[in-house]
């Protein structure tokens, strides 16, 4: 039987089996709809792939679903996807991922695997309550509650600052800030994931009554499940599906970026740059911070009007555009006759690349009084009366949700484009907000501040994303957007998120793992931190304090282990490795150390982020992607496995150095250099694991004591693992990957898959890049290179590769010139 006629002839026999048809089940193209006998609300269910499923309850009277504006999905759903039948009381739908049952008296949906029928979770209750007044009026507060098993382990809602990986038991308002991205999803030990499809106020809870979303402002209840198979890359493959897949980004931004609040002259930027250079400190990136168009009035103009950068100091009309605390070193230039190296902005875009180095550069969502944006943008109410950041300033926000506005937005936007600059770092995206009461009643283009404001970092992004891409020749060069803020799917518009103005200390940096753990859950593969803390002063803001020394160098070892790796700080901290000793010293020396790691790691980094966006990985894992058999490590929040080979311990407490009551810092011993303290590290069960530093081998389901002198990091190598090491250099693309040796950990079977391209531009998107897979057998003992699949300009035809059998004195030399070869060990 033919699908349309199976699909007729299943509607007539749901029909006469329950003698209500067209009133208790209807059959849609996407899936089925329910009208409970004793609830007011349908269910409805559309398919959108076998392993994901959206769930609407609105009023039954209503002959089909009201219209609801997703920001963060983007597919559309399937047609004839799932097979429904009929049971007693209840409607079953399946695909060969999921079951769902829908009980005809109430609407509860229950979840369940089609592969070994467990069930997932179930729905108990749920309520849709009318708005009778005020803008949001016509609409409902909506809110449902799940059933979750006892001990069932749950994780996500996005990056929360807490030292928690775990969200049961919690209150959560998922509303956004300067340094909370909540999310209102959550995953699940079993394999499952849930998002509620809400932008606005919402809240999620877990207690005794079960776990719940519910939303001040809904146009009806909308979330999605996703389970493929049990396993959580089951679960973020569906995240893409329905939000769209990641973008790959420059292999430059893998590497090493310099940041600080702020350079506040292009003179001192290029210095940074020079002494990087110069010493041999590996960098890719460097950031122009704010203030570069001048003062608090200007704010955000988009252009260079700080007459430091244009080189118009002491001229009568620019210097109106001076920040206020430059004003006493303008004076001393004027006086003086100095002329600035650098003399404009151009001219410092140009360095900056002639050196072999990209730039970012500080962009905000509000503007100041004296900017054209702020003028044209008033001229179509697309300006938010709220106080921001700056205060006093008369600064405003923009309505991004307004199509006009975000044109707007990119016509200014495209000065600096056009300069040259590699970067965008969206600051305050969330946004910068002081709230008074009414505020959340204001009316955007798209509906009440209070039902659309966590949308804002999303639209915000995808507009200058989209507007980038549109550009001609913009094919050439990918787009780079480092957001404050974000939301489910902003992986799909160029984007990544820092962990927001975060403070030196370490409590702080502690929850830095399980936050960025709990957002890379949702789905959003590409996260940092400012290595340091952003605010040093509960370090009395002093690079060469001990206290402050050792949190660094422990930062950077962390930064050097996550996705991307930028060091940061608020003035009038200093964050430059070379502030905090001098060569010789161990506060610089370690610094210097793992930035040369991370560049060394750069093609097992590079081929982890094109299994991101060609397969939906994801590069920073809870250890529940990994062992999610393993109850202990599904728990453990202050680990994670960098890629799949890779488990990093990061040390976030303080072991030689402590300070007193004034916040001074005082080292421990006399030489922190030569004394070495223990940390428990966890190592998952089901493999063997092998000592990144020395090679020596432990079993795993076990918690060691591992000393973690202060040049050490606690990383640990999953036996299979084929570990490619890069070459020395200063920047990403200095040297060709010609030379490169192969680290095999023997103990079990294993692979790898060596992803190349051309670096920066959007050809992978057509297909122009190689893959080389590397198989190891363990009990042949051999390694088979794959033929080289794929191809894209000025690929390496011929390369070396040089094995070494770690634990072993076995090493091996081929050439391998992309046809298949076996290396016997």
């Amino acid at each position: 039987m033919n699908t349309k006629r199976r699909l007729t002839f299943l509607a007539l026999w749901l029909g006469i089996l329950l003698g209500t048809q067209a009133q208790t089940v209807v059959q849609t193209k996407t899936g089925v709809r329910v009208n409970p006998t004793d609830c007011p609300t349908a269910t409805e269910v559309q398919w959108y792939t076998p392993s994901a499923a959206r769930i609407l309850k609105y009023p039954k009277e209503l002959k089909e679903a009201p219209e609801h504006k997703s920001y963060s999905i983007i597919a559309k759903a399937a047609q004839n996807l799932a097979t429904n039948t009929v049971t007693d009381g209840s409607v079953n739908s399946e695909t060969p991922c999921i079951v769902l049952s829908i009980d005809t008296r109430n609407g509860n949906v229950t979840f369940r695997s089609k592969i070994d029928g467990e069930q997932l979770l179930c729905e108990t209750a749920s309520s849709l309550s009318l708005i009778a007044d005020g803008v949001d009026k016509g609409q409902y507060r909506a809110s449902q509650t799940w059933a979750v098993g006892k001990d069932e382990f749950l994780f996500g809602l996005g990056q929360r600052q807490t030292s928690e990986l775990g969200i049961r038991g919690m209150d959560v308002n998922i509303w956004t800030d300067y340094k909370i991205i909540t999310i209102p999803y959550f995953s699940s030990e079993k394999g499952y994931g849930l998002y509620w499809d809400n932008a606005g106020e919402s809240k999620f809870t877990d207690n005794a009554n079960g776990t719940t979303f519910s939303s001040s402002v809904a146009r009806l209840e909308d979330y999605y499940f996703m389970y493929r198979d049990g396993t959580q890359d089951g679960v973020v493959a569906a995240i893409r599906n329905l939000t769209g897949q990641a973008t790959m980004f420059p292999l430059w931004t893998l590497g090493y970026w310099q940041c600080r609040e702020r350079y506040k002259t292009s003179d001192e930027l290029c210095d940074v740059l020079d002494y990087y250079r110069q010493h041999q400190i590996p960098l890719d990136g460097i950031v122009q911070d704010w203030q570069y168009w001048g003062c608090d009035s200007n704010w955000n103009a988009m252009r260079f009007d700080n007459p430091y950068y244009s080189n118009k100091v002491g001229d009568p009309v620019q210097m109106r555009y001076l920040p206020q605390d430059l004003q006493k070193q303008a004076d001393e230039m004027i006086r003086s006759g100095r002329q600035p190296r650098i003399k404009s902005p151009q001219e410092m875009v140009d360095y900056v690349h002639k050196n072999n180095a990209h730039l970012m550069i500080s962009i905000w969502p509000d503007f100041g009084p004296w900017t054209e944006p702020y003028a044209e943008l008033k001229k179509i109410n697309a300006l938010f009366p709220f106080e921001t950041w700056p205060k006093n300033a008369g600064a405003q926000v923009y309505d991004t949700w307004n199509p006009k506005a975000r044109d707007i937005y990119w016509k200014y936007l495209k000065n600096l484009y056009e300069m040259g600059f590699d970067a965008w770092w969206t600051d305050s995206t969330e946004p910068d907000h002081t709230e008074h009461p009414g505020d959340r009643d204001y009316l955007t283009y798209d509906g009440s501040w209070r039902s659309v404001k966590n949308s804002f970092a999303l639209v915000t992004n995808r507009g200058i994303y989209e507007h980038q891409r549109a550009t001609r020749g913009s094919d050439r060069k990918r787009a780079v957007q480092m957001t404050r803020c974000a939301t489910f799917g902003i992986q799909h518009y160029g984007s990544f998120s820092w962990s927001g103005d975060i403070v030196s200390d370490w409590n702080v940096f502690e929850a830095q793992i399980p936050s960025g753990l709990n957002y890379i859950a949702c789905g959003i593969p590409f996260w940092n931190t400012d290595i340091g803390g952003f605010f040093g002063w509960d370090m009395n803001n002093d690079p060469k304090s001990p206290a402050m020394q050792e949190l660094q160098v422990r930062w950077m070892q962390f930064g050097a282990l996550c996705p991307l790796m930028r060091n940061h700080c608020s003035s009038p901290m200093v964050s430059e490795i070379y502030h905090f000793g001098q060569p010789g010293e161990w506060a610089y020396d370690v610094q210097k150390q793992y930035i040369e790691l991370r560049y060394r790691l750069l093609p097992y980094l590079y081929s982890t982020m094109g299994d991101v966006v060609l397969n939906s990985g994801s590069m920073m894992r809870p250890l529940v992607f990994d062992f999610p058999k393993d109850r202990r490590a599904v728990r453990t929040g202050n680990e994670y496995m960098l890629g799949r080979s890779l488990l990093v311990r990061p040390v976030t407490e303080p072991l030689y150095t402590y300070r007193d009551a004034k916040k001074n810092g005082h080292a421990i011993y006399p030489e922190v250099d030569k004394a070495a303290a223990p940390v428990s590290v966890y190592l998952p069960a089901g493999t063997v694991w092998y000592d990144f530093w020395t090679g020596e081998r432990h079993d795993g389901g076990h918690r060691i004591q591992r000393l973690a002198p202060i040049d050490i990091i606690p990383v640990y190598v999953r036996a299979g693992s084929i570990l490619p090491w890069g070459p020395a250099v200063q920047y990403a693309a200095e040297k060709a990957w010609d030379d490169l040796e192969l680290r095999i950990y023997p103990g079990a079977d294993g692979h790898f898959i060596l992803y190349e391209d051309e670096g920066d531009n959007y050809n992978y998107e057509k297909g122009q890049f190689s893959l080389i897979r590397m198989t190891w057998d363990d009990a042949a003992q051999c390694l088979m290179l794959d033929q080289r699949a794929g191809k894209f300009p000025e690929m390496l035809k011929k390369r070396t590769f040089r094995i070494h059998l770690v634990g072993t004195d076995k090493t091996q030399t081929i050439l391998y010139d992309g046809n298949s070869q076996r290396v016997l060990m």
